[in-house]
């Protein structure tokens, strides 16, 4: 499962409750170029609408600039396939306050494009300070550890 694009970003804001998969709809040229690994998901997140899901606002930019139809809008909301118990569990889940769906990642699977998101609550700030102070601290340890071998 080689990984096209991952939102880190999200993983850093926001503290995984719970992890989807779900096939994304796709036209042919939008395929190439997310097999290129030309996705952008940064500030992309996952809408429920008339029992359906969407992603909305990733950013799949065009395989060949010139080929692309006039009218392609590379931010266009694109249908996740999933089940509706899944569905039916996401909106009741969403209703909750303070969850929403974040997308990680896109990878491929066999012939077919995934998208991997996940049910998350947001950090408070002195969390995104305490995840940074223990990977500093742990990078330090290695960097000693690795100074101590030599």
């Amino acid at each position: 499962m080689p990984k096209l694009a991952e939102n880190k970003k999200a993983l850093f804001d926001y503290e995984v409750l719970d992890k989807f998969e779900a096939g994304i709809s796709l036209r042919g040229f939008e395929v190439k170029s997310a097999k290129n690994g030309l996705i952008n998901m940064r500030g992309s997140y996952v809408a429920l609408r008339n029992e359906e899901a969407f992603l909305v606002n990733a950013d799949i930019s065009s395989y060949q600039p010139k080929n692309t139809p006039k009218n392609y809008d590379s931010k266009k909301p694109r249908k996740l396939l999933l089940k509706k118990k899944e569905i039916q569990y996401l909106i009741g889940k969403t209703a909750e306050k303070g969850l929403t769906l974040v997308p990680i990642s896109v990878y491929t699977k066999g012939r077919l494009i995934k998208l991997e998101f996940a049910l998350v609550k947001s950090k408070k700030k002195f969390e995104k300070r305490e995840k940074i102070k223990k990977m500093e601290f742990k990078r330090q340890a290695e960097r000693i550890l690795k100074e101590q071998r030599r």
